[in-house]
């Protein structure tokens, strides 16, 4: 996923009032303002009641769902192999939210853990250093992780 297809997703979701933050690879180079790497796909922390606008949107612009574990999460994929991995949150009225996950488990964003990055020079709603190095703990790092890691700490380290 290039970072002009990240932009273009969230003028979308913008011009139709839907609240969506990066999150994943995304997210980390959106809190930094630059990109560090190269990114498969969009990672989606989304309003739960707005996903079903959210859906129209993306199936009218080419994706459809390629993997479905609901309530926790659904991927969609673009013919020209874009990808957005979709993640509802339940939001409570402090703001905090609950992802649920399988086989019950869930996963806590504090009411902290929303923030906003850039990505390409346009503003992104994405979640907080704090909120993503929660979301990294508790299994074996990939690559990618540990890059991500790396860049994370340093930000929280510069606060």
């Amino acid at each position: 996923m290039r970072g002009n297809d990240v932009v273009a997703l969230f003028q979308s979701f913008a011009q139709a009032g839907v609240s969506a933050w990066a999150a994943g690879g995304w997210a980390v180079d959106a809190v930094l303002g630059r990109q560090t790497r190269e990114h498969g796909d969009l990672d989606l922390a989304v309003d739960a009641r707005h996903l079903p606008t959210l859906l129209a949107l993306l199936t009218g612009d080419g994706f459809a769902t390629t993997v479905d574990w609901l309530p926790s999460r659904l991927e969609l994929t673009a013919a020209d192999g874009r990808r957005v991995d979709l993640h509802p949150v339940e939001f409570a009225p402090d703001g905090s939210g609950i992802q649920r996950g399988l086989a019950d488990t869930s996963f806590v964003y504090t009411a902290d853990g929303f923030t906003t990055g850039t990505v390409e020079g346009f503003t992104v709603p994405c979640l907080s250093v704090e909120q993503q190095l929660r979301f990294r703990e508790g299994y074996p790092p990939r690559q990618v992780d540990v890059h991500d890691l790396r860049i994370l700490n340093d930000l929280r380290s510069e606060r």
